[in-house]
C-alpha cells in the first residue's frame, strides 16, 4: 500500500557498501542483534553480517540503537543506546517529524514530486487535525525518551546522509503497522528514499543476508500452489479460524468467511511453538475432529495429533539448500537411511493423492531425485536469463555447492535509486505511482485500527496501561542464540543454556533487586492469559520495568492437555495475546504482553516434554 512492493521488507534491500559509502547515520529501531545474523531461511553460505556492519562503523558510520536492550547492537559499533518503552516507536518518530515540521527542513520538493498525502500527515503531526501538536516532550512521556534526546536525533537526521531502518521485531505489536509507516514517512521527509546508501529499510538484524551485496537471483525452490477455492487467512489467525466457524474476519479490505474446519493437517512448521496464548490454541484445536501431524520428534505439536506419520530429517533425505539472501547453492546428500518408518514428507503426500486418484498429477510422476533435478534447472535456466551461467546439475551434485560470484567490489545497490531519480518514468507499484504518506486504499476500509495516515494509537498492552497496576513488567520474547526457534531444543547446546533445566528471563538489576531475585533463581512469569517457569538471568543494559525471554522451549504443561496447567519448561507464548496487529495486517502482536514475576516457592515440577509421550492403546 505504501511502497508498492514487500521487497524492501523481505527481498533485495540497500546494501551495507552503500550504506558504508554514503551515509554517516545510521538509526536503528529494535537494534541490530548480530545473533540473528547466524541463521538464514534456506542456510547461510557466508556469515558476513557482523563483518560489514564493522567495516561501515571503520567507515565512518555512527549507529544509534532505539531499544530497551543495550545488547541489540555489538559493543564494536559503539553505538549510542536510546531506550524506549516497547511499543512506542510510532510515537517516537511523528515526534521527530514535529521537530522538522518546526524547524522548516523537511525537503518539501520531494514531499511534493514523490509523495502524496504529506498535507493530510502533516496536520496530524502539528495539531491542526486532532489538536495535539506531536512534540518531543509529548512524545518523551509516552516512550520514556527525553525530549532534547528526540529533539537532538531528528536534527541530526536533517543535517546528515541518514539510513532508518526497524528489525522486523516492531511490527509484531500492537498496531504494529504505525512505526513502520512513519519510518517511511520520516524519510520521505528527509527526502532520502533512493539516494544512495541512504532512506529506509526493514530486516538489518533480523536474519543474515538482509543488505549483503548480491546478485539479483531467485532461490532453487517449488513454486507455491495455490488453494483452488482462493480461500486463505494470515497465518497468525488460525486459533481465531478454528474458534469462530461461519464468522466474519476483516483483513486488509476483504471480509473472509471463516471455514469450519473438521480436520486439520499439518506438515512443517509448529503452532505450538510459535503462535500466541497456547492455552486458547490448545481449547481451540481440540474442535477439530482428526489431526494428522508429519514430524520426526515428539514435539508439542505431534503431541495434540490423533495420527502421527514419522518423517525424515534433512539427514535421511536429499534436498537442495538454497536462499535469494545467500550466494551458495548447496546439495544436502543423504546422510544415513531412513530410521525406522519415517518416510519422506513428499513420498507420504503422494500415498494420499494416489488413494484419492491423482497420484501422477501430484507427483509430475517425478521421484525425489527428478524433483531435485528440475528444479535446480529451473534454476539454472533463471539464472541464465539474468546472466549468469551456473553449471550443470550433475556437477552441482558431486562437488556439493554452487558458489555465485560476489558483487564487483566497488558496485552497491541503493533501493528505490531509478525512483529517486525519476519518479515519473519509474513510478512505484502503488495508487499514485508514489510514496503513499496518506492512503485513500486504506482510508477506505474504515478501519479504526489503521487509518489513512500513520498515527499513534496507544496499544492494548504497555507500559503505559492500566492492567500495568497488576502486570507491571513488559515481556519481550526474542529468537535464541541456541537454537533456531524451537530446533535443537533437546540438544546439548540450548540445554547448557538453561537454568535447571528452564528457559532464562532476563531482568534489569532493578527490577530482579525489587522481587528479591538472585541469577539462578526459579520464578514463575505469569498474567491472566497462562504461567510458565523460567530461570533468572540478571543482565545489565535493560530498560526496567522491561524483561526477555527466548522462544523455543518446547511447551511442557504441567498437566499433559490441560490448557489451564503451566507450562515447566519456559515457553513465553503462553503468555502472549493472540490479537491481530490491526485489521489492516492481522499479524501477530506478541511484543505488546504484560506479565509480573515472582519466586517459585514449590517443589521444581520435571520437564518431560523432550522424552517419550504416555502411549496408550487403541
Amino acid at each position: 500500500h505504501i511502497l508498492g512492493t514487500n521487497e524492501v521488507l523481505l527481498g533485495r534491500t540497500t546494501d551495507w557498501q552503500a550504506i558504508a559509502r554514503n551515509a554517516k547515520l545510521m538509526i536503528c529501531l529494535g537494534g541490530l542483534a548480530a545473533k540473528n545474523g547466524l541463521v538464514n531461511s534456506g542456510g547461510a553460505g557466508r556469515h558476513d553480517y557482523g563483518v560489514l556492519m564493522r567495516e561501515a562503523k571503520a567507515a565512518g558510520l555512527r549507529f544509534v540503537n532505539v531499544s530497551p536492550f543495550q545488547g541489540d547492537t555489538e559493543d564494536e559499533l559503539e553505538a549510542e543506546w536510546v531506550p524506549i518503552r516497547p511499543g512506542t516507536d510510532a510515537a517516537l518518530l511523528l515526534a521527530m517529524a514535529q521537530v522538522l515540521v518546526e524547524a522548516g527542513l523537511e525537503d518539501r520538493g520531494f514531499l511534493a514530486t514523490h509523495c502524496t498525502g504529506w498535507d493530510r500527515l502533516r496536520a496530524y503531526v502539528t495539531g491542526a487535525a486532532d489538536g495535539i501538536v506531536k512534540t518531543p516532550d509529548w512524545a518523551a512521556a509516552i516512550t520514556g525518551i527525553p525530549a532534547e534526546t528526540i529533539r537532538r536525533l531528528a536534527l541530526e537526521c536533517a543535517a546528515k546522509p541518514t539510513m532508518l531502518t526497524a528489525a522486523w521485531s516492531i511490527q509484531r505489536a500492537d498496531y504494529g503497522e504505525q512505526p513502520y509507516w512513519m519510518l517511511i514517512a520520516l524519510a520521505a521527509m528527509l527526502g532520502s528514499i533512493g539516494k544512495p546508501g541512504q532512506g529506509v529499510a526493514f530486516g538489518y538484524g533480523s536474519i543474515n543476508g538482509m543488505g549483503t551485496p548480491r546478485r539479483e537471483l531467485p532461490a532453487v525452490s517449488s513454486p507455491g500452489i495455490r488453494n483452488r477455492g482462493g480461500l486463505h487467512i494470515p497465518v497468525a489467525r488460525v486459533t481465531e479460524m478454528l474458534e469462530r466457524p461461519g464468522g466474519i474476519l476483516q483483513y486488509n479490505g476483504r471480509d473472509i468467511t471463516l471455514p469450519d474446519i473438521r480436520m486439520i493437517w499439518w506438515a512443517g512448521g509448529n503452532p505450538f511453538h510459535h503462535h500466541q496464548d497456547l492455552p486458547r490454541l490448545q481449547r481451540a484445536w481440540a474442535r477439530a475432529e482428526t489431526i494428522v501431524v508429519q514430524e520426526p520428534w515428539w514435539t508439542a505439536l505431534a503431541r495434540q495429533a490423533d495420527i502421527v506419520l514419522p518423517a525424515t530429517t534433512t539427514l535421511e533425505r536429499n534436498d537442495i539448500a538454497s536462499s535469494s539472501r545467500d550466494r551458495f547453492i548447496r546439495a544436502m546428500h543423504q546422510a544415513i537411511p531412513p530410521v525406522a518408518q519415517a518416510r519422506n514428507d513428499a513420498d507420504m503426500l503422494a500415498d494420499v493423492a494416489d488413494a484419492l486418484g491423482y497420484r501422477d498429477r501430484f507427483t509430475e510422476q517425478r521421484d525425489e531425485n527428478a524433483w531435485l533435478r528440475h528444479l535446480y534447472e529451473q534454476w539454472r535456466l533463471t539464472c541464465g536469463n539474468l546472466g549468469y551461467e551456473a553449471p550443470d546439475f550433475d556437477r552441482f551434485w558431486a562437488e556439493g555447492h554452487v558458489e555465485v560470484p560476489p558483487v564487483p567490489i566497488g558496485e552497491e545497490y541503493t533501493q528505490f535509486a531509478d525512483f529517486h531519480a525519476d519518479p515519473e518514468a519509474e513510478p512505484l507499484n502503488t495508487p499514485s505511482g508514489k510514496v503513499e504518506l496518506f492512503s485513500e486504499t486504506i482510508d477506505s476500509f474504515g478501519y479504526a485500527d489503521c487509518p489513512g495516515h500513520p498515527v499513534w494509537i496507544e496499544p492494548r498492552e504497555w507500559l503505559g496501561a492500566k492492567a500495568a497496576a497488576e502486570y507491571p513488567l513488559h515481556l519481550l520474547s526474542f529468537q535464541p542464540a541456541t537454537r533456531l526457534h524451537g530446533q535443537l531444543d533437546p540438544g546439548r547446546v540450548a540445554a547448557a543454556d538453561k537454568i535447571q533445566g528452564r528457559e532464562p528471563v532476563n531482568m534489569s538489576p532493578a527490577d530482579a533487586a525489587a522481587r528479591g531475585l538472585a541469577d539462578g533463581d526459579i520464578v514463575r512469569i505469569f498474567n491472566a492469559r497462562g504461567a510458565c517457569l523460567g530461570g533468572v538471568r540478571i543482565k545489565p543494559g535493560m530498560l526496567p520495568g522491561v524483561v526477555a525471554m527466548a522462544t523455543g522451549a518446547w511447551y511442557d504443561p504441567a498437566t499433559p492437555g490441560d490448557p489451564d496447567a503451566m507450562c515447566v519448561h519456559g515457553n513465553p507464548n503462553v503468555l502472549t495475546a493472540d490479537v491481530g496487529t490491526s485489521r489492516l495486517g492481522q499479524g501477530p502482536s506478541a511484543q505488546s504482553c504484560l506479565v509480573q514475576i515472582a519466586r517459585w516457592e514449590g517443589p521444581l515440577p520435571p520437564v518431560t516434554v523432550h522424552g517419550m509421550p504416555p502411549v496408550v492403546a487403541a
